[in-house]
């Protein structure tokens, strides 16, 4: 069963880590999951959900 990817970006925020949008097109959205430092990419969402879509918006990090 693969997790939710909204809620995997939530529980990431959530910790303190940083996300950065890799990409993204009309079809579906990349965010890379970066260490709380903003270094080393840990893990990658891939998905067309429009939660997480609608959730990132025009963002491109979690910095924004």
């Amino acid at each position: 069963m693969t997790a939710d990817p909204l809620d995997t970006l939530l529980r990431w925020s959530d910790s303190g880590a940083i996300w950065r949008v890799l990409s993204r097109n009309r079809d579906s959205i990349t965010i890379g999951l970066f260490r709380c430092d903003g270094g080393e990419e840990v893990d990658r969402i891939t998905s067309a959900a429009p939660e997480l879509r609608a959730y990132v918006g025009e963002r491109s990090s979690s910095e924004d």
